[in-house]
């Protein structure tokens, strides 16, 4: 996550594209948009951080279909910012949505996960990690 919009509840604050071949993907946007893109470290292979071309500014993420991110589909992910993921979850649930990805156990930084709403669009919930925590 990049910017302000992180912190201000009910933003988007992020987006991602999840897809088989990553690399490739990331060549379309940099010719098609002109986005550059840096390395993200996802423990033995890379995602990428796609930036814009007169700042370097992040703005969205380009991933591979593995890890958390195995069977998300083909399709922009927003992250919208919440300041209580379990409750975002709850009222989910509650109001006829279902968690896809659950949050990965964490030890007190930010924490996201992926929900489908009652119509099948699919979004991530993202809490930021509080004052002095790490990010994801």
């Amino acid at each position: 996550m990049s910017g302000d919009a992180e912190q201000r509840y009910g933003a988007i604050g992020w987006v991602d594209l999840t897809v088989p071949n990553a690399e490739a993907v990331r060549d379309f946007y940099q010719s098609v948009a002109g986005w550059s893109s840096m390395p993200v470290d996802m423990g033995g292979y890379s995602d990428y951080s796609m930036t814009t071309p007169e700042t370097g500014a992040a703005v969205a993420g380009v991933c591979w279909s593995r890890g958390v991110n195995a069977g998300l589909p083909a399709a922009w992910l927003i992250y919208i910012t919440v300041p209580d993921l379990e409750e975002s979850i709850r009222r989910c649930t509650e109001m006829g949505g279902v968690v896809l990805t659950p949050p990965p156990a964490g030890d007190g930084g930010a924490r996201y996960c992926v929900i489908r709403d009652p119509a099948g669009a699919v979004a991530a919930l993202y809490q930021p990690a509080a004052a002095g925590g790490d990010e994801p």
